[in-house]
């Protein structure tokens, strides 16, 4: 009887040694990096695996930079992440397997600690940035004195991989001081390491992402001078994805890639889709699912940033520079690579708004209006938003 209920030699299910490539985006089981040190892969993918590499990703901390440090360390390369807050680094700690996401404590003033961060380094991330001025730092400290010091030091300890990642619109003779500073970074990085790989992101989409934040709240005062500007969003996720690739990939050295979506929105259209969405201006239960859109003349909103910026300095998004950025529209480079010579497809905000919006909307209002937007309802908000509206325009303030 017990014959009878035997599996089969044959039949048995032998699990798969077959990687695979998301998980594990090495194409060779042996890899040999530019300074001529080989790396050998072990295991089949996932935690308990490695990549042979070791990762230092400064700004492992920020939005984009712990989605990076997440991807490095899924499938075990060795990721050094340095910090100045203990706190942002807690959520870290997990993504890796044991050993695999380790800290040094940092600072861009402290070379030593920056030589720690990064001696023992395949690849190094730049991702550190600032939006603003701080008491203890300037922009151009953050954007080009860190990314020199940096920079350097990878250069004296020959690390093979070099990647600055940047910003869209980054231009040494921008207007804005932001944008200044990076195209300034991108020189800077460029004269010391002169095959890095320098990657301009466009603005990022995601969960708690800034540029979300900031269409998200109910009520906006100057929204008509502040959501003019016109972008092409790009997929977080995909950003983090990309800079993974380029890091594994020597092919990507000495290039520029600009990683931005196929689709031109203005930030007014999608603050109007995203009322929408939110059901704001419908009647609910509680007042705040009402919300209100009070728009003002440039220069008041002009003089509120540069007021704002001389009594909360730390504040990225309204200050003097803000409001700068806020008159330019993004402007991409026809010389630069994309997602396609990375192998990639980028993502449509189309295919993601309602995701992200959707853990904002007030119950309340809920009630009245159960839509799930999916890329066809999305795209006939944004007919319907765009479509002409005869209204009275008082001292001309129409977006």
């Amino acid at each position: 009887m017990l014959a009878h209920f035997k599996r089969p030699l044959n039949a048995q299910r032998i699990p798969s040694l077959t990687r695979s490539l998301y998980r594990f985006p090495l194409d060779s089981d042996i890899n040999i990096t530019k300074r001529g040190e080989t790396k050998i892969i072990s295991g089949s993918g996932g935690r308990s695996s490695r990549t042979g590499y070791t990762a230092t990703v400064f700004g492992g901390t920020g939005f984009l930079g712990k989605m990076l440090v997440a991807k490095l360390a899924k499938h075990g390369t060795i990721t050094i992440c340095p910090y100045r807050n203990e706190t942002s680094m807690r959520q870290l700690k997990v993504n890796g397997d044991l050993g695999v996401v380790n800290f040094i404590e940092f600072d861009v003033r402290n070379l030593q600690s920056i030589e720690d961060s990064l001696c023992k380094s395949d690849i190094v991330f730049n991702l550190i940035g600032s939006q603003s001025n701080t008491k203890n730092f300037t922009m151009a400290d953050s954007n080009i004195e860190a990314t020199r010091r940096i920079a350097k030091l990878a250069k004296e300890f020959n690390v093979p991989r070099f990647i600055q990642v940047s910003s869209y619109n980054a231009n040494p003779d921008s207007p804005s001081i932001f944008y200044a500073t990076k195209g300034i970074a991108e020189q800077v990085v460029r004269e010391i390491i002169p095959d890095s790989t320098i990657v301009r992101p466009g603005p990022m989409y995601g969960r708690n992402s800034f540029f979300m934040n900031e269409l998200l709240p109910l009520r906006v005062f100057g929204g008509n001078v502040l959501f003019k500007k016109q972008v092409y969003p790009t997929h977080a996720i995909q950003v983090a994805q990309a800079l993974e690739k380029i890091g594994y990939d020597d092919s990507t050295a000495g290039k520029t890639y600009e990683l931005n979506g196929t689709e031109k929105y203005s930030k007014n259209e999608l603050r109007e889709m995203i009322k929408y969405i939110t059901h704001v201006g419908m009647t609910g239960y509680f007042e705040a699912a009402v919300g209100w859109y009070l728009p003002a003349t440039p220069l008041m909103i002009k003089s509120w940033c540069y007021l704002n910026g001389l009594l909360n300095p730390d504040m990225d998004s309204l200050n003097s520079d803000s409001f700068t950025r806020a008159q330019l529209d993004q402007i991409l480079d026809p010389n630069a690579l994309g997602y396609s010579d990375l192998g990639m497809k980028p993502d449509e905000l189309a295919d993601w708004l309602y995701t992200y919006v959707r853990p904002r909307i007030i119950a309340s209002s809920q009630i009245k209006n159960r839509t799930v937007y999916d890329r066809d309802e999305v795209e006939k908000l944004r007919d319907y938003v765009n479509t002409p509206k005869d209204s009275f325009d008082l001292l001309s303030m129409k977006g």
